[in-house]
């Protein structure tokens, strides 16, 4: 199935505070953001024409350009009915949510001060992460050589464009083996997350998570946690070594894009999908108001 580019697609996005032709939702080849990273987002899911948890997601946006230190030039609320202002003006039911706050062109160097911030948030349908059949069977993963950093060297709690880069390398990697996803282990040698979205293990009828020390400790994550809670599993946030995974049954990951996704093996460890993961699926969907085919 061939993908429309994402520069040349019918619509609007809000830019700035305003309502503009997708197509000529432009940004300088010189903007700050592109040669230094200095960007952050959010990814969002609308289900019946409502932004699941949208007011988190704004909190997470400012508070993820606080530690950059950008200051976004609007209010959260102006941001939030902007954000359904582009859902109605593109007609989108069912889709994904990308605002994004990033130092434009003013200046170049290192140092962005003084370099106006300006925001963005575009909307599109959104398909399945993964393809239906590899979901159904459980997503298979690969363990990347990168390693997410230590919080003595990098943004980690904040959702910033340029920490994402490790997260391409290791998507790639995978995919050019015909895996799914990656893996990342911490700095430390300890499980952190995939690529995009966090992970949990079912060991003994118990549901486990690494503690989120160096890494998004996720809208979706956490609403799972209650879930699976309010279902009267049993939740341990942990310390988690890769040998552990040995001992799991089920496997799972959770994120915006990924919702409650089943994994069926990281590199030579093996797992089935069964009633606790599936529990989950249900509940989430449920949760979300999402839409059944």
């Amino acid at each position: 199935m061939s993908i429309l580019p994402f520069d040349d697609r019918d619509g609007f996005i809000w830019l700035n505070g305003e309502l503009r032709e997708w197509r000529s939702s432009n940004l300088h080849i010189l903007t700050h953001a592109l040669h230094y990273g200095s960007a952050v987002f959010e990814g969002e899911r609308v289900y019946n024409k409502k932004v699941y948890k949208l007011a988190e997601h704004t909190d997470r946006l400012f508070y993820s350009a606080e530690v950059l230190d950008i200051k976004i030039p609007f209010t959260k609320e102006e941001i939030n009915e902007a954000t359904y202002l582009a859902i109605s003006a593109n007609s989108i039911e069912d889709g994904y949510v990308r605002p994004i706050v990033w130092r434009g062109s003013d200046m170049m160097g290192v140092s962005g001060k003084g370099t106006k911030a300006n925001v963005a948030i575009a909307v599109w349908p959104w398909p399945s992460y993964f393809s239906p059949e590899s979901k159904m069977n459980g997503i298979k993963l690969d363990i990347s050589k990168w390693r997410r950093p230590s919080p003595e060297t990098a943004p980690v709690f904040a959702k910033a464009a340029g920490l994402y880069m490790i997260c391409t390398l290791s998507h790639h990697d995978a995919q050019q083996k015909g895996l799914d996803d990656s893996l990342l282990l911490d700095w430390r040698g300890r499980v952190a997350e995939a690529t995009g979205a966090n992970i949990f293990f079912t060991i003994n009828g118990e549901i486990h998570t690494p503690e989120p020390d160096c890494f998004l400790d996720g809208i979706t994550r956490r609403t799972v946690i209650e879930l699976a809670k309010s279902n009267n599993y049993k939740v341990i946030e942990r310390i988690i070594m890769p040998e552990e995974m040995a001992d799991a049954d089920e496997c799972f990951l959770t994120g915006t894009a990924a919702e409650v996704t089943p994994v069926g093996s990281i590199a030579n460890y093996n797992f089935k999908p069964a009633e606790i993961t599936e529990s989950l699926i249900t509940a989430y969907d449920i949760e979300v108001g999402k839409t059944k085919d």
